[in-house]
């Protein structure tokens, strides 16, 4: 490879690294102010649907094994490290032609990221954000959380793109 793609690649990486670090910094500043400022359990209406509600998620996504006595913490812990190095090799793998995969990646990285910090540091995980409709609430989630779905989603994007270029290169033969 010559030294103008490797610095091209190198370029892209860096800025998809970082983009990772800015959602861990926003994510855990968010978590500070929030547990900070609010009183779990006790919702601070923002505006109709939007409330601020302080939660300690010690499970996984929608507080699955939020109850199984403390050994989920590991468990999880471990889980978040694996999948972020996974993340980080594959974002460093990928080819800068991905853009769209490489930021759904760069998303994912940074929400992990963001709630493995609060793993390892509290054995929870800090939420604070909720949505509702009349008597239905979503589940409370973060920053964090907010962007590894985002990424996921996007994730799901470059894929059905990925597929129908594919589709229509097989069909136009």
């Amino acid at each position: 490879m010559d030294s103008k793609k490797t610095s091209e690649k190198s370029f892209s990486q860096l800025a998809l690294f970082t983009f990772s670090g800015l959602i861990v910094v926003v994510d855990q500043m968010t978590k500070y102010v929030g547990n900070s400022n609010l009183t779990e359990h006790m919702p601070v209406a923002v505006i109709p649907g939007f409330d601020l509600l302080l939660a300690y998620n010690r499970g996984a996504a929608f507080s699955f094994l939020n109850d199984a006595g403390g050994w989920q913490r590991w468990l999880l812990t471990g889980i978040s490290f694996a999948v972020s190095g996974f993340l980080v090799a594959w974002l460093i793998k990928l080819p800068k032609t991905q853009r769209l995969l490489g930021f759904a990646l760069s998303l994912i990285l940074g929400g992990a990221v963001g709630n493995l910090i609060d793993r390892m540091l509290a054995g929870y995980v800090i939420d604070f954000i909720s949505l509702y409709f009349m008597d239905y609430r979503f589940a409370t989630f973060n920053i964090a959380d907010a962007a590894i779905s985002i990424g996921a989603a996007l994730m799901i994007l470059d894929i059905v793109m990925d597929f129908r270029q594919s589709n229509g290169a097989n069909t136009a033969t």
